[in-house]
């Protein structure tokens, strides 16, 4: 399950939707160096691409995670199974409102998984812990995960793993390729469940 990410700054969120809007080329940097102490984590606020009435998207400043049980970013993943079941049977659930009014964009340069067998020793505490490897679109500068929204928190949806992440880890988030971001906000979001085929590469961390 994504428990970490590399999000856009809100700057760079915004310049990458003003790049898009007025057809100019790439809004970000390609020679950005990765820093893990701006990746997010739950309970983290990062940029999310939300969208108006009208269609359009805006930026938004949301925090990861749903509340629950009084722990106030408990649910951080959304399996897209557990929440399409609410949304076809009209079921009540935590997913229910958000799945069908809440589908926003979350705009990342990677994602982490941890590995299910390889551990590696803490740096900080000096105990073993499982190995994350980061994961890119090698062709894209940042890419968007499907998520979910409400009241001021965010939660990522996951899937079942593609051919890159299935060695890693036995869930991923659902990534967008060209076009699908627009299928997401749709009322034919579903049919991206068990769509990830896009080519991602790994990185394993240190």
């Amino acid at each position: 399950m994504c428990v970490r990410f590399s999000p856009l700054t809100v700057e760079e969120a915004q310049a990458v939707l003003d790049a898009r809007d007025s057809g100019r080329g790439h809004a970000l940097d390609d020679d950005w160096q990765f820093d893990a102490m701006h990746d997010a984590h739950p309970g983290s606020t990062v940029a999310v691409y939300v969208p108006k009435e009208d269609g359009a998207l805006t930026v938004a400043k949301l925090e990861w995670g749903f509340p629950l049980d009084g722990k106030p970013h408990a649910v951080f993943n959304t399996r897209i199974e557990s929440a399409l079941e609410q949304f076809r049977r009209g079921r009540r659930g935590m997913w229910a409102k958000a799945i069908a009014h809440g589908r926003c964009l979350v705009p990342v340069r990677a994602f982490y998984e941890s590995s299910a067998t390889e551990k590696v020793i803490s740096e900080q505490t000096g105990k073993p812990v499982r190995r994350q490897y980061r994961f890119r679109l090698p062709s894209a500068r940042a890419f968007l995960l499907a998520a979910i929204q409400e009241e001021g928190h965010f939660s990522i949806v996951t899937t079942t793993p593609n051919a890159s992440v299935a060695p890693i880890h036995d869930r991923m988030p659902l990534v967008l390729g060209p076009g699908e971001s627009s299928m997401w906000l749709s009322p034919d979001f579903a049919l991206l469940v068990d769509r990830n085929k896009l080519q991602l590469s790994s990185l394993a961390e240190k």
